[in-house]
């Protein structure tokens, strides 16, 4: 058994409605699909979308094939169920990217840049297999191959790239330091200690994207 991380690119022409949204939207980041499945042509998710409801709401409301949706308001951003028709092809994110000997193990990130990012897991020649049978109008891009059995986190938000760029910018970073965290917040035009959690989950999760994207 293998596990693989791979980067779905889309084209401006093939990329789903709700993505594009979060991707032309300055109030959404990015969203986690953190579990689902599809049956008999409907799917089922449930993720969290890192972003302010109201803008992603009319997202839902345009498409004819959403059934059903919940919104669940938490820290920087908010909870969605969602039961949606899948269409003609009865293909999910889920079911099209899994095989006889390959799944897909949540979370899938959802990200403002046209792109999705997953982990999967399975024989080495389904992985083999999946990777040259990409649909046309999507880019794969392989981040790593494990021989173990792995998963991977979430990577920096926009909001946490901005605190981290203003940190360094300001000196935070510096040895001996230039700047304090007051500066850094001062500069965001947040609290104190907004800016302090910012910085420490954006420094959390650049470490972990640096081991994630190992050889």
């Amino acid at each position: 058994m293998k596990s693989m991380r791979v980067e779905l690119e889309y084209t401006p022409e093939t990329i789903p409605p709700i993505h594009e949204g979060i991707c032309e939207s300055d109030a959404l980041d990015r969203e986690l699909v953190v579990g689902g499945q599809a049956v008999d042509g409907v799917e089922t998710i449930t993720s969290f979308v890192y972003g302010e409801p109201a803008a992603y709401e009319p997202l839902l409301s345009n498409l004819e094939s959403v059934l059903e949706y919940d919104v669940t308001p938490a820290t920087e951003g908010f909870f969605l169920y969602l039961r949606r028709e899948l269409g003609s092809d009865g293909l999910s994110l889920l079911s099209s990217l899994s095989q006889d000997t390959v799944v897909v193990v949540p979370p899938i990130e959802i990200r403002s840049d046209r792109t999705i990012r997953l982990t999967l897991v399975g024989h080495p020649s389904g992985l083999e297999q999946l990777v040259s049978t990409v649909p046309d109008g999507i880019r794969l891009d392989v981040r790593w191959v494990s021989t173990d059995v792995t998963v991977s986190g979430t990577s920096v938000s926009d909001r946490q790239r901005t605190a981290l760029q203003t940190a360094w910018d300001v000196g935070f970073y510096e040895v001996p330091r230039e700047a304090g965290i007051e500066v850094v917040a001062d500069e965001l035009e947040c609290a104190v200690s907004t800016a302090s959690e910012l910085l420490r989950r954006g420094e959390a999760h650049a470490v972990e994207r640096v081991l994630e994207d190992r050889p």
